[in-house]
């Protein structure tokens, strides 16, 4: 199941920078309208910072220190900033989920989590899900912001 949810991951990695490479203006990014909370480069901060945390830090091992607050915070980042981070982000859950084995996925998350899962594997579907939810939100954001 890891290989898969490595395929999973990565395809939707790749059309978040998709997502981040269309706005065609960069101001856009960090803007949001009424009755949004966050802009599209918020969200794409956010979710790196969640996966790097979480897969890359905790099941890989890397040295990754997550500031979430510093996700919603955030403005004004150049679009090019942005790709190199989500860049990074792939290239932590490649990293991170290679070492996860069919064995670990059955095994608790190894660190607290902030919602109720009942292994590794039910965690990083959770992640999945998250990183599908705010996709979506980011592509819907841009559209409209188009228009």
């Amino acid at each position: 199941m890891s290989s898969e949810l490595l395929s999973l991951f990565l395809r939707d990695l790749q059309t978040l920078r998709r997502e981040i490479e269309a706005f065609k203006q960069e101001g856009d990014l960090w803007r949001t309208l009424p009755g949004i909370t966050n802009s599209a480069g918020n969200l794409c901060l956010h979710l790196c910072g969640n996966l790097r945390h979480y897969i890359g830090h905790v099941l890989g091992g890397e040295d990754y220190v997550r500031d979430r607050p510093k996700e919603f915070s955030t403005t004004g980042l150049p679009k090019a900033e942005l790709l190199a981070e989500v860049d990074l982000t792939i290239a932590s859950v490649e990293r991170g989920l290679a070492i996860v084995g069919p064995a670990q996925l059955e095994l608790p998350f190894p660190v607290p989590l902030p919602v109720e899962s009942s292994n590794t594997g039910h965690f990083l579907l959770h992640l999945f899900g998250h990183l599908s939810w705010h996709l979506g939100q980011i592509n819907y954001l841009r559209r409209i912001l188009e228009n």
